[in-house]
């Protein structure tokens, strides 16, 4: 057999491999072990998935018939192991238990048809593929994949929606924990799914798709910035998110409405302007209720009603006042910016920067006059 190399032949042998390659790497990383198991099975997915636009942009199929029906398709389990690695990823404390094989039920009768198919004749294959495949099943296949993965695509955008409100609910430093980078990729793949609507309309309607199959080469790419992200991803072992649809965050301006206890709002208060809690940069939810000896939800309801604030901006408001006292008193002849920002309780140039405009509309130079 030979390999006409094209650039779209390199280009799809470039992407099989490093599919590959990053899922093995994320298979034995000690690092959000299960979640990254999950993302390791998706990427090898995606990558087989991937094997069978090679073979045909490649001219394999042509050469050789047998290569039809290899046990290669696992599109059934895309959108599941997207929305476990999301899940997994998000709640250190998740297990997967008997009960989610469920989820998989359709890739393992995917994977059985095809591995039965690969034992057969080639004589039954071809039966096959002219009554049940090309006019039943590959539609079945195709169609159903779109919808899954559609599926269980809005269920993690919306466990990511969700979980980014209990980020700012719970810790006072996000940067680690925000998974913005997570978020545009399956953006992306939204996009990804409207190009596979069109093709599923072109193959199904007007018996022409791979004049237009794009959504192979989108997620082609998809694969590789999935596997590059996943490798950056740092520890969430202290994580722990269950999945709670949050409740509405009133406007700064709301007024302390009756059931607010004022000796909560004095008492955290106190723990701020007092013992300063703010100067420590990893400051939770948690760690806040312990010192001042109340339950963790009732000082979240006193700070988002009470005050009218999620914890993230209430503790960073403080820094940020702190940062502007000291450059009010010159505190720029003894320190840089970065330094009066660290004794603050920011814990990096970015986070600070970026927290520093939010609040104020001006960069730390600006407000600074430094030029």
């Amino acid at each position: 057999m030979q390999i006409r190399f094209t650039f779209e032949v390199v280009l799809a042998m470039m992407i099989i491999n490093v599919g590959f390659f990053s899922a093995g790497l994320l298979w034995f990383s000690s690092r959000n072990r299960q979640a990254n198991r999950f993302l390791a099975g998706l990427m090898a997915a995606i990558s087989c998935w991937q094997i069978d636009g090679f073979f045909r942009v490649s001219g394999l199929y042509g050469q050789n018939a047998n290569l039809y029906f290899l046990p290669i398709f696992y599109s059934f389990a895309f959108g599941p192991l997207i929305y476990f690695y999301v899940r997994s990823l998000t709640n250190n404390a998740f297990r997967f238990e008997r009960k989610h094989w469920l989820h998989f039920l359709p890739v393992a009768i995917q994977a059985l048809l095809y591995g039965f198919l690969t034992l057969q004749s080639y004589e039954f294959r071809n039966w096959f593929w002219a009554t049940v495949h090309n006019p039943v099943t590959y539609s079945i296949e195709f169609d159903g994949t779109w919808l899954s993965l559609l599926g269980y695509l809005i269920a993690s955008l919306r466990l990511l929606r969700h979980y980014s409100r209990y980020v700012e609910e719970n810790f006072s430093e996000t940067s680690r924990l925000t998974l913005r980078w997570l978020q545009l990729l399956l953006l992306i793949l939204a996009v990804v799914c409207g190009q596979w609507a069109v093709e599923l309309i072109l193959r199904d309607f007007f018996d022409s798709f791979y004049q237009y199959d794009h959504s192979y080469w989108l997620l082609g790419l998809f694969l590789i910035a999935l596997g590059v992200g996943g490798l950056q991803q740092s520890s969430l072992g202290t994580v722990s998110f269950q999945d709670e649809p949050p409740a509405d965050l009133p406007s700064p301006s709301a007024k302390v409405v009756a059931d607010i206890n004022p000796e909560h709002i004095e008492r955290i208060r106190r723990a701020m302007t007092v013992d300063k809690l703010y100067l420590n940069p990893t400051l939770t939810l948690t760690e806040l209720a312990q010192h001042v000896a109340l339950n963790p939800k009732v000082v979240s309801q006193v700070i988002n009603t009470g005050i009218g604030q999620s914890f993230n901006d209430f503790v960073n408001d403080f820094r940020v006042n702190e940062v502007k006292q000291r450059l009010r008193s010159n505190d720029t002849a003894r320190l840089t910016l970065l330094g009066i920002a660290l004794e603050s309780g920011f814990n990096s140039k970015t986070t600070f920067n970026r927290i520093f405009r939010q609040h104020t509309g001006q960069s730390p130079r600006e407000f600074a006059g430094i030029d």
